[in-house]
């Protein structure tokens, strides 16, 4: 352990003597005060950051997580405290390679923490996109799996998860047609011992590519489950996955801003009817003034047909009551989605020549591209 992290930065006298004893050999640099230069400076020639969050404020903290992400390449990120803010857990979450420890602990336990952070050559950051509706039945659960489909289909996709935030009456597994293993009710307590073991055991394979993280049915399951600990679940998953899309709960919960925060995306799926239209028209204004500092949410209308089908409004007529562009639509083929939902799986797996299946891969071509154009304006939020 000691010759892998040759550098190491520490914001905090007391974890710095534990640090010496936990990477003997490597080179630690202490800024022991809110001194951002001196601590920067460290941060940009090290190879592992520790952070002190105890005695400290929360603010001087979170500055410095902030400006960590603009350092390339980044470094592994610890911090560590007795009760730390769950906004410090949020920006932990797009640093690239980070963790978060409870104090107490012994030098042993920083050395094996730090262990899973190390990475040959640069880190990739995980895409991180969150799908929600913006009214029941609109279809977020579909389009929230079938992007998760399309990008396990790409070339090169790397590994992807689906992770279910649908904690009380989620139906990303009864989709699927698989088993439901995520127990944060039980990590309540304690979600500090969430990690990588612990993450792989709530994984069910759900696809070629796609690994799903989704907890039983449980009426109670939003007073149990703490902010920590889907945040804990979070942070654990961004470091093992290339790609995560969330399904996200339609109504608010204590931590629904704080996993939108951390998304590089925000899609707000609407149905063609006025009243989901305002909506999701309605929920983008909420999100865009209490999340300011990130991409707008980009609206999502499902079920397009044609005036042949049916009353439901133009693409042109759903933008003006939206008073915005919609950054994709899906075609209406209720048969495709029926069917694939009965026999379990994506529509791209049991129906690939759906037209849903273009859709979703013409959406999926216009976020990679906005991620791209997003980090070459150094614009990006998340990962």
């Amino acid at each position: 352990m000691a010759g892998k992290f040759t550098r190491v930065a520490v914001l905090g006298a007391k974890l710095a003597i534990i640090a010496e004893e936990a990477f003997p050999g490597a080179a630690i640099e202490v800024v022991t005060g809110p001194n951002a230069s001196a601590f920067d400076l460290a941060a940009q020639l090290a190879d592992l950051v520790l952070i002190e969050a105890d005695g400290m404020l929360a603010d001087t903290v979170q500055a410095a997580l902030g400006r960590l992400i603009r350092v390339a390449p980044q470094p592994a990120v610890i911090v560590a405290g007795a009760s730390v803010p769950i906004a410090l857990a949020r920006a932990l979450i797009k640093l690239e390679r980070s963790d978060l420890m409870e104090t107490p602990f012994c030098p042993a336990d920083l050395a094996r923490a730090a262990t899973p952070l190390l990475r040959p050559g640069s880190a990739k950051p995980c895409i991180c996109w969150g799908v929600m509706g913006a009214v029941g039945g609109a279809g977020a659960t579909t389009v929230a799996i079938e992007i998760a489909a399309a990008l396990a289909a790409r070339d090169q996709p790397g590994r992807g998860c689906l992770i279910d935030l649908n904690l009380a009456d989620g139906a990303a597994a009864a989709y699927l047609g698989v088993r439901a293993n995520m127990r944060l009710d039980e990590a309540a307590d304690s979600p500090d011992r969430i990690d990588q073991a612990l993450l792989d055991a709530y994984c069910t394979p759900a696809f070629a590519g796609v690994d799903l993280l989704a907890g039983p049915r449980s009426s109670k399951a939003h007073e149990i489950v703490t902010p920590h600990a889907v945040m804990r679940v979070l942070e654990v998953a961004a470091q093992k996955y290339d790609w995560i899309i969330i399904d996200m709960p339609r109504h608010r919960r204590a931590w629904t801003l704080d996993v939108l925060s951390g998304c590089d995306e925000i899609l707000v799926v609407s149905e063609l009817t006025v009243p989901a239209l305002l909506a999701a028209r309605d929920l983008c204004l909420e999100l865009e003034e209490e999340l300011p500092d990130r991409l707008p949410p980009g609206i999502v209308l499902n079920r397009m047909s044609s005036r042949m089908m049916g009353p439901a409004p133009t693409l042109g007529e759903a933008q003006k009551a939206l008073k915005r562009n919609a950054i994709g639509s899906i075609t209406s083929d209720w048969e495709s989605a029926a069917r694939a939902v009965n026999l379990g799986g994506p529509i791209l797996h049991r129906h690939p020549r759906s037209k849903i299946v273009r859709d979703i891969r013409n959406l999926v071509s216009e976020l990679m591209a906005r991620a791209a154009g997003a980090a070459d304006g150094d614009l990006r939020v998340a990962g």
